[in-house]
This record gives structure tokens, C-alpha cells and sequence, in this order.
């Protein structure tokens, strides 16, 4: 598995030249970060120059279209999702991720019917470059009431969707703090295959009841009560090795500095993936 930063969790960092400094500085293997503006700043030969000289790949890019608002959003996303891929494609990234809220305002049948036919239209145009849609269930239960109704977020649920979906390039990305809030054991991983999940996302969550876990308000790997030596066994045993890329979502940005964020992040990640048994 390679170990992965996103800008979340880090700080006031300065752009994604200065998380890509960090991340190749700390010793982590990929970066998530916007590859269509790093692409425009730099050229595609120069930013793939850089990554390969800090020894990084790209794990995955966000998906810049949005699909729950209404028709003329989601139309000028998808006209921007061609360039996306392409800036993405140029940099070797295979992976584009986007989230899914466990709850709506919308009539949840009629805004499930449109969002399958929007996400497989996104992951058509994906394929074409070579690109994977990674779904997120997100599971804090104050999330599922949030909004009016019901929607998903469980991973049977989300595996049914990306069924009906129906595209051969969409999976899960799989987010440990959703696994703990859902209430899932290293057997749940265990019944996945390493080509359904696309992605991996690795944080903490505090010590109180899992019904007040706030999805805004997490920790650091290996700073909270999450089982992530098992997590990281069960992705293991499954054959999984693509990108577990850190994920801090906090109610307000960290004033530490990016640099000693960074430290932190590392030494969390040694102490998670030697307590799995995994170099």
C-alpha cells in the first residue's frame, strides 16, 4: 500500500507545490491534489518533472463536477470533466473520487434515479482516460439527519449503487472513519475484493459514543479509538495496494505549521502501519 497525504489535516499549506515538498520530505508516496491546476501552472512536462523527482505519484483527484445541485451546475461540471481527466491522465493518476451524503432535502427515489444516471455519464467520461470513480459513503450519524430524508451510507448500500450505476470503472472509496462509524469489523473488509475499492482515505476518531462522532472533528491515525492496525490488516489481506492517503477534516484549520503538521502526520503513520505489521 502506498502511504498518501491530501491538504486536509495540514495546515495553511501555501499550494500543492508546498504539499507535494511535504509529502516527498516525510517520506509518503502520493499526493491528492488538484492535477488540472497543477497542469495549467507548471505544464504537463514540468509537474510530472517534479513528481518524479520528489518520488510521488498522484493517488487521486476530486471529482469538479457537481452532481447534486440542479441541471445547469451539473452541465457546466461535465463540460470540465474532459480537461480534468486529461491533466489527470498526464500525470498518471488513475483514481477520481467524489463523496456521497447520507442524507438530502431532494425526494430521495427521484434524486437517486438522477444521480445514477449523472455519476455514469461522469464515469464514462472518466474511462475514456483511464480513470476510476471512487463513490465515499460517509457514515456520522448526524450527517444522516441533516437534511429531510434518508439517503445512503452504508457500504451494502453503496455497493448496490455502484451495481446499478452499472459503468466497469466506479468503486468505493473507502474512508476508515465511515467504516468505524458504520460499525463495520475487519470481516466486513474482508468480504471486499481489492478491485471494488478505488481509493482509501486514513484518520482517527475521539473517544466518545460512536453516535456523536462529528465527521468535521476528527484525529490524527492512530491518535483515537479506530482499529486501524486492523483496517489496514484486513485491506492488506485483501490484496489492496493502492494510495491510504490521510484525511483530517478538524472544525477549524490546525495552527500548527504545515512542516511539523506534516512531522506529526508521519510519525502517526509509522506508529498505525507497524502496529499493522505492514512495512
Amino acid at each position: 500500500m502506498l502511504r498518501g497525504l491530501t491538504n486536509a489535516g495540514l495546515g495553511a499549506l501555501k499550494n500543492d507545490e508546498h504539499l507535494m515538498e511535504l509529502a516527498s520530505q516525510y517520506s509518503f508516496d502520493s499526493v491528492d491534489l488538484d492535477a488540472n491546476s497543477l497542469v495549467s501552472r507548471l505544464g504537463k512536462d514540468a509537474a510530472n518533472e517534479r513528481l518524479q523527482s520528489l518520488g510521488l505519484t498522484v493517488g487521486s483527484i476530486g471529482l469538479p463536477v457537481e452532481w447534486r445541485a440542479d441541471d445547469q451546475k451539473f452541465q457546466e461540471g461535465l463540460e470540465q470533466l474532459p480537461k480534468a481527466a486529461a491533466a489527470a491522465q498526464a500525470l498518471g493518476c488513475t483514481r477520481c473520487c467524489t463523496y456521497i451524503l447520507p442524507s438530502t432535502d431532494h425526494a430521495a427515489a427521484h434524486f437517486m434515479a438522477l444521480a445514477t444516471t449523472r455519476l455514469r455519464q461522469c464515469a464514462s467520461i472518466l474511462a475514456a482516460f483511464g480513470i476510476r470513480l471512487g463513490l465515499e459513503f460517509v457514515g456520522p450519524h448526524h450527517l444522516r439527519t441533516q437534511w429531510k430524508n434518508p439517503f445512503i451510507w452504508t457500504l451494502e448500500e453503496t455497493l448496490d449503487w455502484i451495481q446499478a450505476i452499472n459503468e466497469p470503472n466506479v468503486g468505493l472509496l473507502f474512508d476508515a472513519y465511515h467504516w468505524y462509524t458504520n460499525g463495520m469489523t475487519v470481516e466486513d473488509i474482508a468480504r471486499l475484493s481489492p478491485g471494488q475499492i478505488v481509493h482509501v482515505h486514513i484518520n482517527d476518531a475521539k473517544d466518545v459514543p460512536v453516535e456523536q462522532v462529528l465527521d468535521n472533528d476528527r484525529l490524527y491515525p492512530g491518535e483515537g479509538v479506530i482499529d486501524l492496525a486492523g483496517f489496514l490488516r484486513g485491506l492488506h489481506r485483501i490484496g489492496y495496494q493502492g494510495p491510504v492517503a490521510q484525511e483530517i477534516l478538524t472544525p477549524s484549520q490546525p495552527e500548527d505549521s504545515p512542516e511539523d503538521l506534516a512531522a506529526r502526520s508521519k510519525a502517526c503513520f509509522d506508529q498505525v502501519f507497524t502496529a499493522a505489521g505492514i512495512e
